[in-house]
């Protein structure tokens, strides 16, 4: 998926959205998606001038993007027939290496389970093969 193909599956928008290309996705299953790093980025302004590094929380939500298209496309569902994810909760997030501007941030997600509009799904980051971050993350449709 390009970054068209993209905006209509996430409401997310410049400068919150953080997937730009989808290379690989298995309806109800998984997602690999990435995030290029530039140092244009206006977080890195200010996290850190001196030594810029992508933030953790944006990174999660980069991983939280992922998984949002997967179960957006899995249900053939769009932001625009009414449908939105909200990202309600991480469990054992860790973040293993820093990401910095000139990074392809590889982003992963595979559905674990799906009940009553909550959806599990593990998430995962690296840049060259090496892990970035991970965690179990929940997402509620409405």
């Amino acid at each position: 998926m390009d970054i068209s193909e993209i905006r209509k599956y996430l409401p997310h928008r410049y400068p919150f959205l953080l997937v730009d290309r989808v290379v690989e996705l298995k309806l109800g299953e998984s997602i690999v998606a990435y995030k290029n790093l530039s140092i244009n980025e206006a977080f890195f302004q200010g996290h850190f001038p001196e030594q810029p590094i992508f933030p953790g929380v944006l990174l999660l939500e980069a991983m939280a993007q992922a998984a949002g298209i997967l179960g957006f496309k899995s249900k053939d569902k769009t932001p625009q027939d009414g449908s939105i994810y909200y990202f309600v909760g991480a469990d054992e997030l860790r973040f293993k290496r820093p990401c910095v501007p000139g990074d392809r941030v590889m982003l992963r997600a595979t559905l674990l389970s799906e009940r009553r509009g909550i959806a599990k799904f593990s998430v995962s980051s690296d840049v060259e093969g090496e892990l970035a971050a991970s965690a179990t993350i929940l997402c509620a449709e409405r």
